[in-house]
């Protein structure tokens, strides 16, 4: 992977084919929204290679379609030297958390990973919802959810880089 970017975010479930791909497609939009593409990376992986190579979920594609926000992924597993290419790392859930600190190699490795929810000051769950086995609004859930997460993120990360910043609103 060749990173031009001065910051990598990488968003972390299951599978990579629901949440994570979700986080990944909001980041990714809000990022474009404030002309950012180009000082932020991001993807996001499974701690489980169910779905290596598959797109997102069609119940994902379908919300994230509906709601403006494009995707484009193909579901990966989450690998150790994604500690070395990624300076943040969002797990969506306890579960999650625990298998990638399970996976750190330093205190380094370990300080990169945080829960997205931490960031949504307004949680009242530390864990992103798996809405695999639920109906869609299931789906429509875990997109609010996700945005609220993404939201402070990129904030924190353009005060952090003196980047210019506005809110942006979802559909």
């Amino acid at each position: 992977m060749v990173q031009t970017a001065s910051v990598s975010v990488l968003f972390v479930c299951l599978g990579n084919i629901c949440r994570s791909p979700q986080a990944e497609g909001i980041f990714r939009h809000m990022t474009r929204e404030l002309g950012l593409s180009d000082r932020v990376l991001s993807d996001s992986a499974g701690t489980a290679a169910y779905h290596q190579g598959e797109a997102p979920d069609s119940r994902t594609r379908a919300t994230s379609a509906r709601r403006g926000v494009p995707l484009q992924h193909a579901a990966r597993p989450f690998h150790v030297r994604d500690f070395d290419q990624f300076d943040h790392i969002l797990a969506m859930d306890q579960h999650n958390f625990a298998d990638l600190l399970a996976q750190a190699r330093t205190a380094e490795d370990r300080n990169k990973v945080r829960m997205l929810r931490s960031l949504d000051p307004h949680a009242d769950d530390p864990s992103v919802p798996d809405p695999y086995y639920g109906g869609a609004q299931g789906f429509d859930h875990v997109f609010d959810v996700c945005w609220n997460g993404c939201e402070p993120l990129l904030r924190e990360l353009c005060a952090l880089h003196d980047w210019p910043y506005r809110p942006i609103s979802p559909k």
